[in-house]
């Protein structure tokens, strides 16, 4: 049954959609192609230091040889979306041997200027020509080195006709993520042509734009996703290196939302040089990008316990992650997950208790998996989720897979003394559908690094019988036996460590799990409190110990 909200975005979609579908076949005339050309640029006014493509660029491998790829079977068509996308956007150049390659990367640009120089849906998707123009540029060095006069004037005609492609549609393009992607190639193309000094300024103008629309007072983004946060500082980073290599007027705006976004960043990274995996948060090694941060001598001011959201704190070799925000705006939730007071645990630099992640790399079903509040760390009534999300395909198409319905976090505290650190919420969820609220305490002992929880299930008021699971995901390789006591978990971290998880008149078990953080499913394991709950309010106490 569609709510207002839903209605309104239901015929929005289809106007986007529609407008989808004719821009594609007017972009695909030679009118339009032929509209996208205009004065060749005389040369670079500078060179932007390519080192800055690692901060995008998600390759790991090591450098290859272009020089030993047949040119001519280079761009021999990718059999699914993703690899001829990934190809088409040049992030590779990242990995290109720079002393021995540049004859052979013009004849692969040669080709692809050939083949692609008019518009093509995938190739000249917008997240694609955005990485591409970025590539190019930050690489003009060794593509342009000792390059035909014809060579290079095709190179310029291209990398500006895309430029003009993304000018002319930056106002239809509502994703934010795609949005600073293309205002990075606009700014960068701006920088490095006098001609198209017009694009900096566009550029410039619409960042500002959009870090008042998508950050918080903090820095963070209103998605609330941690891997958004990462994604957008590393481009408006971009941005800023390039602006002071061009000895150009740095924006105060930038500056400060890149010193908010770093500070954000410094306090939710992980023991293991990643973020939490709450509302779309994925697994990356941040190790590098972390390094690269530090080379910027950049010092963490302002040190905050909670930001986005999420309350950190930690004591010597633990650290805890705790979700107690409140659900994003239905226009930033595409990647929400709904696990209200769902937390994860870290101890000697290793985790402990986690989500479950966001199945985004994996496919479309992992996706939908790692929705379910079953998958995060915390409370679970009836097997229902706390949130809806929208069915209508057309508004999941245009918009992604926003939430429905909303709820509140409320009585959010947080304490420190020299014996613990403790912090605790509560959510609404469930009170519309099932009378109950969910207040959840959670407790650091300094002396002992015993972690304690109080989960709390408040009844508003009488109704029917309900059933409550209360979840704790195991990160990937731990394992979980039940004792002979059959109170309590042991969990094996290393041949000579443990940890014991221990609750009291409860129905404890050890459930399989699957982990969706990375680009696969992996099994995992699943501490799983359960029981059912009339008219009484329940109070479940569970504590988590080194097993001595």
């Amino acid at each position: 049954m569609f709510n207002l909200k839903s209605i309104y975005y239901y015929f929005l979609a289809l106007r986007v959609s529609l407008l989808k579908f004719i821009k594609k076949i007017y972009f695909s005339t030679n009118y339009y192609n032929k509209s996208l050309i205009s004065k060749t640029p005389q040369q670079f006014y500078f060179h932007p230091n390519p080192f800055l493509l690692s901060s995008i660029a998600n390759y790991k491998k090591n450098s290859f040889k272009i020089s030993e790829i047949d040119p001519n079977i280079f761009w021999v068509k990718q059999k699914n979306i993703k690899g001829e996308k990934d190809k088409n956007s040049f992030l590779w150049l990242n990995l290109m041997d720079r002393k021995n390659d540049g004859k052979s990367l013009q004849k692969i640009i040669s080709i692809w200027i050939i083949k692609y120089s008019k518009y093509k849906n995938i190739i000249w998707d917008s997240s694609v020509i955005s990485k591409r123009i970025i590539s190019w540029i930050l690489n003009v060095d060794i593509i342009l080195k000792d390059g035909l006069f014809e060579f290079k004037k095709n190179f310029l005609n291209s990398l500006i006709s895309q430029s003009n492609h993304l000018k002319k549609n930056i106002k239809f393009e509502r994703d934010y993520s795609k949005r600073v992607e293309i205002l990075s190639a606009l700014l960068l193309s701006g920088l490095v042509f006098k001609e198209y000094k017009e694009n900096f300024n566009i550029a410039l103008k619409e960042l500002e734009k959009l870090v008042k629309d998508f950050f918080d007072d903090d820095g963070f983004p209103l998605s609330r996703n941690p891997s958004d946060l990462i994604f957008f500082a590393k481009y408006l980073i971009l941005c800023r290196e390039c602006i002071k290599d061009a000895q150009e007027y740095m924006p105060e705006f930038l500056e400060d939302i890149i010193d908010k976004n770093l500070i954000c960043i410094k306090n939710i990274l992980t023991p293991t040089n990643q973020v939490p995996l709450f509302n779309g948060g994925t697994e990356e090694n941040l190790t590098q990008f972390n390094k690269f941060i530090e080379s910027l001598d950049f010092k963490l001011k302002n040190k905050k316990n909670i930001v986005g959201g999420i309350q950190v704190f930690r004591f010597k070799n633990n650290s805890i992650f705790f979700d107690v925000g409140n659900p994003p705006n239905k226009g930033f939730s595409k990647s929400y997950q709904s696990g209200p007071l769902s937390f994860e645990y870290y101890l000697d630099d290793k985790k402990i208790i986690t989500n479950c992640g966001f199945g985004i790399n994996i496919s479309s079903k992992a996706e939908l998996l790692s929705r379910l509040t079953s998958a995060q760390s915390t409370l679970t009534l009836n097997d229902t989720s706390v949130t809806k999300f929208e069915r209508s395909k057309i508004i999941n198409k245009v918009f992604g897979n926003s939430i429905q319905n909303s709820f509140k976090i409320s009585e959010l505290n947080f304490t420190e003394n020299t014996s613990h650190m403790k912090s605790s919420a509560l959510h609404n969820g469930y009170e519309k559908k099932f009378n109950c609220v969910y207040k959840r305490t959670i407790t650091l002992d300094k002396q002992t690094s015993q972690l304690t929880g109080c989960d709390e299930l408040i009844k508003r008021k009488d109704g029917k019988p309900i059933s409550y699971s209360l979840r704790f995901h195991l990160y990937p390789g731990l394992t979980a036996v039940k004792t002979m006591g059959g109170n309590s978990i042991l969990i094996q971290l290393s041949r000579n460590k443990s940890l014991i998880f221990t609750i009291k008149d409860e129905s404890i078990l050890v459930e399989k799990s699957i982990f969706l953080g990375g680009n696969k499913i992996i099994d995992s394991a699943c501490i799983n409190v359960s029981g059912n709950l009339v008219n009484k309010n329940k109070i479940i106490r569970w504590k988590i110990r080194k097993n001595i």
